[in-house]
């Protein structure tokens, strides 16, 4: 077996964003650099080139213009009553959130915008939590979507990146898989593992893990990078936490396979610290992918607040959870009903105004920056391109022109059979009647009805209130939604340099972590639950401060 010895000042393992990060920033430090990954260049930007996009800011300029009041004290009492930090281990994580905030609020924007990153000027409300001032979620919309989405992110960085491979200061090297760190009188020197046969596979398809031969590098700093376990099913079981209930039997993948968590024991035989791999983030809008491009490959509907959400018995949720206002409570309730999926009922009206889907590809529009598809798909009658595609073509989904056919053909569906048809009726009959008044005693209608006051949402996110069965609204709609992997919580502990700690809370000399592989920092920057619009900045931020400490 070939064995290519190579040496660097910075070896960085993994081309996910915060890899990419990491890499620019000890090229500007002026350091030789070798960026690898396991998988063919078409993945360059990893699994942050699928996103939507999102980043979290606090009191930007959009804000301001749409009358939002925010502050780093709002958004520090929201992160940590959100993050509920309960564990001697999440000393680091907290300092690591202190930080973030600083940053969200301070120089994140303009050291994006310097670097031609751009934003849409409506700001979402992510993650809007309905439990009281002190409970979970955001207290005014945070959610900033990039002008390019996830490969508007990625550019800048993949730029950097790619200058310095020109001007001859950085190796990439597709197709290196690492086996091990190496481990030098307590330093770690560099890595050593496969290298696998050349892969034609298209951005995020699998590709073959055929070993050719083999390598070995030495670096003066090693960063990993590789990201979470959102690709290994077995993984997320495995580390599935008692609190959520039992693990599903069935569950949508909406990261690309190789994010398979492999780095995980690698880091940890080096002697890296693993801590809080039972926090994890799961979505339950999950819809399977009618053109997948992975294995199980599923999309999440990022939902107004209006449909009606049913269990898979046909019980609907209880409050407040509501489309679009607390993931992991949702996920924790559906975890105790014995199924797998759930459902929305919900109108064509509904659909055309609320149903984002999360995904660069899903949006052409923001990912293309095209601002006459924009228009016409965002403010015209009728659904997104893509939305309108999964009406035609996802199995997920039930359209009808009335009630008793749509109760019958979901009783059809797969999973249909556990529904209690006279009750879904009860419940779509009792929230249409409650339409009738101005006055409602429906927690979610009084809700939805509040948020129209919000420009935002007025404009592009909640649909007027309307009766499902209003024959105006157009047909009903029923979705079978399902859970979708997405992010580990956890990861490698690390200090403000992202030096990853020992067990005993030492760093371990030349070795740092970043991104989803270190929790997007500390081991697990986000506690229990997240914002949202904060995994990339995670990325942004653990990137940084590991490039550039690595590169001193």
């Amino acid at each position: 077996m070939t064995k290519t010895p190579l040496s660097t000042d910075v070896l960085v393992i993994g081309w996910g964003l915060s890899g990419l990060v990491a890499a620019a920033e000890a090229l500007t430090a002026g350091r030789r650099v070798i960026l690898i990954d396991q998988e063919p260049r078409t993945n360059l930007g990893g699994q942050a080139w699928w996103s939507f996009g999102g980043l979290f800011f606090i009191d930007s300029p959009e804000q301001r213009r749409l009358g939002i009041k925010d502050s780093l004290e709002l958004a520090t009492h929201d992160w940590f009553g959100n993050a509920g930090f309960d564990r001697p281990e999440d000393e680091w994580p907290r300092r690591w959130a202190e930080a973030y905030l600083q940053f969200a609020a301070g120089e994140k924007r303009a050291w994006l915008r310097e670097r031609g990153v751009g934003f849409f000027p409506v700001v979402g409300w992510a993650e809007r939590g309905g439990y009281g001032a002190i409970g979970p979620g955001n207290s005014v919309p945070r959610f900033h979507i990039t002008w390019g989405t996830g490969p508007g992110v990625v550019a800048p960085f993949a730029a950097a990146v790619e200058q310095g491979e020109r001007e001859g200061h950085l190796t990439v090297l597709p197709r290196h898989r690492v086996s091990e760190l190496i481990v030098t009188d307590g330093v770690v020197t560099g890595a050593r593992g496969d290298v696998l046969a050349t892969s034609g596979a298209r951005r995020g398809a699998e590709s073959s893990r055929e070993v050719i031969g083999g390598f070995e590098i030495s670096a003066g700093a090693t960063i990993v990078s590789s990201g979470g376990i959102g690709g290994n099913h077995d993984m997320v079981r495995a580390a599935w936490p008692s609190r959520l209930g039992t693990p599903p039997d069935h569950m949508l993948t909406g990261v690309p396979a190789y994010v398979d968590g492999s780095m995980q024991a690698v880091s940890e035989a080096a002697g890296a610290r693993l801590i809080n791999g039972d926090r994890m983030w799961h979505y339950v809008e999950g819809i399977t992918n009618w053109d997948p491009v992975w294995p199980s490959h599923g999309i999440r509907i990022l939902p107004g607040p209006s449909s009606l959400w049913l269990d898979a018995t046909g019980k609907r949720l209880p409050v407040p959870l509501f489309p679009g206002f607390d993931t992991l409570g949702t996920l924790e309730h559906l975890r105790t009903t014995g199924h797998d999926h759930s459902w929305f009922v919900t109108s064509r009206s509904i659909v055309e105004k609320e149903f984002a889907l999360s995904g660069s590809e899903q949006n052409p529009d923001l990912t293309g920056k095209d601002v006459g598809l924009l228009l016409t798909s965002r403010l015209a009658k009728g659904p997104t391109g893509p939305v309108q595609a999964f009406l035609d073509e996802g199995e997920d989904f039930i359209v009808e022109s009335d009630l008793e056919s749509l109760l019958e053909q979901m009783q059809q569906h797969p999973g249909g059979e556990a529904l209690d048809i006279e009750n879904v009726r009860r419940e779509v009959v009792a929230r249409d009647r409650e339409m009738d008044n101005d006055f409602t005693k429906d927690a979610q209608i009084g809700m939805l009805r509040s948020m129209r006051s919000y420009r935002g949402d007025k404009l592009i996110r909640t649909a007027a209130p309307h009766r499902l069965q209003d024959p105006a609204a157009g047909p009903l709609i029923a979705v079978k939604l399902h859970v979708l992997t997405r992010k580990s919580l956890g990861g490698i502990n690390t200090d403000l340099d992202g030096r990853a700690l020992d067990a005993a809370g030492a760093a371990i000399p030349g070795l740092y972590a970043a991104g989803e592989a270190s929790g997007f920092g500390g081991g697990g920057v986000h506690g229990y639950r997240a914002l949202e619009g904060t995994f990339l900045g995670g990325c942004l931020f653990s990137g940084r401060q590991a490039g550039r400490a690595a590169a001193r």
